[in-house]
C-alpha cells in the first residue's frame, strides 16, 4: 500500500490542467499557498507510453481579508453564472460534499446540493446530517456547467444506483462540460457508467486497483478531458479549487485560496503550547460543538468528522430555536439536538466554529454563555477557530491567555497574540486562525482537530468501520492507532 507521505507529500500533487499562473510566495510576513513546485510530481502507476498532456499548474497567496459569510470574491459577479450540481446521498463523505458546495459557492457558483434518496434530509459518512436543496429528480432537464461527484461509502454506491444522476452526468461527459469525482467515486461510480474511457484518473488509494491501470494515475488531482478527479477528502479543498480555475478563471480561484487563508508550506508552525497540560481521560470523550445560522460549515463539519473518526463522542447543538440551521456558504445542517437538551451534559471539550455571523449568534446564547464558564470553573477544555475567539475573549475567558484568531479580529483581542503559528494551546484553552482543506492530506484542517484528539482515544476503530468510512490511509497522521494502521487497505 502506497505510504501517506507519498501520498501527501508536496511533489505528489499536481494538476494537469494549467490553470492558474504562479505567483510569487510574499515575504516572511505571510505564507505562501502555491502548486506549483508540486507539479514535478509522479506521473502514472502503469509503465505505458502513453504521454500525459502538459502539467498546469495552481497557485495563490495567504490573506489577511476576513472570511465572508457571502460570496467572497468581487470578481466572480461580473461573471456570468455557472450552474453546478453536487449530488448526496446515505454515507456520502460530508467533508468532500461541504467543501465542494462551499468553495464553489464562494466563487458565485448557483450550486445545487441534490438528493439521490427518497427524502432530502440524508446522513453521511460520519453521521453528520445534510439537507439537500433538492431531489435529483428534480434536476433532470436542467443543464449545467459542472457535475462534482464526493466519495464516501456507501454513498458512492448509492449515486451509481442513481439511474437520473447517472443519465445526467452521462449527458454531461457526452456534450462536452465539465464532470468530476473524488475519493471512490472515480472508481464505483464514474466506472461502472463507462465514463472514465481514455481519461487519466485518479481516486482513493483503497480503490485504485479498480481503475484501468493504463490510465490510473497516481496524483492528487488528475485533470483528463474534461473529467477532474481526486483522492479523498484530504485533497477536497484544492479540488474544488481547481473546479472554481476551470468555471471562473485564475483571479477568482486566487480570491477564493485569498479568503479562506490558504497555506500549504511548512513556513509557520503547526502550533504552539504554553502551560501544557495532560489531556487524556479513562472513558470516551464527550465534546460539544455548538452550531448557529451563520456557523461555517467547512469548520463545523470538519472538527465533527475527524473528531468522530477519532471515537469521540461528538454533539452538535444548536443554539436556534431549530435543529436545524442555515450555515454561511447556504449548506443547511441538522444537528444532534437543542443546545438547551445538550446542557444537560458535562463535556471534556467545547469547540466554537467561526464564521462571523454564526459567531454573533453564538454570543448571544446565555445558555452556551454559562456552559464555557462551568468549563472554565471545571477546569476542562474549551476552544474557538476563526472569529470565535472574540466569543470567549468577551466573556473573559482569554484573560491572562495567549491567544490567536481570524486576522479580521486578532487586533480586538486585549491578551497577547501569538503570531507565526496556526494553532495556539494555552492551559485548557485551544485558539485557531482558520480551517480549511489543502493539498497535503489534512495538513491544515487537522491541526486544529488533531490537536484535540490527541490524548483522547480510547479505543482503536474497528476494521469494519473505516472500511465504510473509506478514507483510510489519508488520515494516518491524525489518529496514531497502532493496530489500525497495520491494516491491508487492499483487502477492503
Amino acid at each position: 500500500m502506497e505510504c501517506l507521505s507519498s501520498i501527501l507529500s508536496p511533489t505528489a500533487v499536481k494538476f494537469s490542467y494549467p490553470m492558474l499562473a504562479s505567483m510569487a510566495a510574499s515575504a516572511a510576513t505571510v505564507p505562501s499557498f502555491s502548486l506549483k513546485s508540486m507539479a514535478s510530481g509522479q506521473r502514472r502507476t502503469a509503465t505505458s507510453k502513453h504521454s500525459a498532456k502538459p502539467t498546469k499548474t495552481l497557485s495563490a497567496t495567504t490573506a489577511t481579508n476576513p472570511v465572508s459569510s457571502t460570496t467572497s470574491t468581487s470578481t466572480a459577479t461580473s461573471l456570468p453564472p455557472k450552474k453546478v450540481l453536487v449530488p448526496i446521498g446515505l454515507g456520502t463523505e460530508e467533508m468532500e460534499a461541504v467543501i465542494i458546495v462551499d468553495v464553489l459557492r464562494r466563487a458565485g457558483a448557483d450550486v445545487t446540493m441534490a438528493s439521490v434518496e427518497p427524502q432530502l434530509q440524508i446522513e453521511a459518512s460520519c453521521g453528520t446530517k445534510l439537507v439537500a436543496d433538492t431531489s435529483i429528480s428534480a434536476c433532470s432537464d436542467q443543464i449545467f456547467d459542472l457535475v462534482a461527484l464526493p466519495g464516501g461509502m456507501p454513498g458512492s454506491v448509492r449515486l451509481r444506483d442513481c439511474a437520473a444522476l447517472q443519465k445526467i452526468t452521462s449527458k454531461q461527459a457526452e456534450e462536452r462540460r465539465l464532470y468530476g469525482a473524488i475519493c471512490a467515486a472515480p472508481a464505483v461510480t464514474l466506472l461502472p457508467w463507462g465514463l472514465l474511457r481514455r481519461r487519466q484518473t485518479t481516486c482513493h488509494p483503497a480503490f485504485m486497483h479498480k481503475l484501468p491501470t493504463f490510465w490510473a494515475v497516481k496524483s492528487n488531482i488528475q485533470v483528463s478531458e474534461g473529467l477532474t478527479t481526486s483522492r479523498g477528502p484530504g485533497t477536497s479543498y484544492v479540488f474544488a479549487l481547481c473546479l472554481v480555475e476551470q468555471l471562473f478563471g485564475e483571479s477568482v480561484a486566487k480570491g477564493i485560496g485569498e479568503s479562506l487563508l490558504v497555506c500549504l508550506d511548512d513556513d509557520n508552525s503547526r502550533k504552539e503550547e504554553f502551560n501544557k497540560v495532560e489531556w487524556s481521560f479513562d472513558h470516551i470523550p464527550r465534546v460539544l460543538i455548538p452550531v448557529a445560522n451563520g456557523s461555517e460549515e467547512i469548520e463545523v463539519v470538519t472538527i465533527v468528522d475527524i473528531l468522530r473518526r477519532a471515537k469521540v463522542d461528538v454533539v452538535v447543538a444548536s443554539v436556534e430555536k431549530s435543529v436545524q440551521i442555515l450555515a454561511s456558504q447556504g449548506t443547511k445542517i441538522i444537528a444532534d439536538k437543542l443546545i438547551g437538551v445538550a446542557a444537560e451534559l458535562t463535556y471534556d471539550l467545547i469547540i466554537l466554529p467561526g464564521g462571523t455571523a454564526g459567531a454573533e449568534r453564538l454570543n448571544k446564547s446565555r445558555i452556551l454563555k454559562n456552559l464555557l464558564k462551568e468549563q472554565e470553573l471545571a477546569g476542562r477544555i474549551y476552544g474557538a477557530v476563526c472569529s470565535s475567539p472574540g466569543i470567549l475573549h468577551r466573556q473573559g475567558l482569554l484573560k491572562g491567555k495567549k491567544a490567536t484568531a481570524h486576522p479580521s479580529i486578532v487586533s480586538k483581542l486585549t491578551n497577547e497574540v501569538v503570531n507565526g503559528t496556526k494553532v495556539v494551546i494555552d492551559g485548557q484553552e485551544v485558539l485557531q486562525k482558520a480551517l480549511f482543506m489543502s493539498t497535503r492530506g489534512v495538513k491544515m484542517i487537522r491541526t486544529q482537530s488533531q490537536v484535540l484528539a490527541d490524548g483522547m482515544q480510547s479505543s482503536s476503530p474497528s476494521h469494519e468501520e473505516y472500511r465504510l468510512l473509506d478514507h483510510i490511509s489519508l488520515w494516518k497522521q491524525n489518529f496514531h492507532t497502532k493496530q489500525f494502521w497495520k491494516m491491508d487497505v487492499r483487502k477492503y
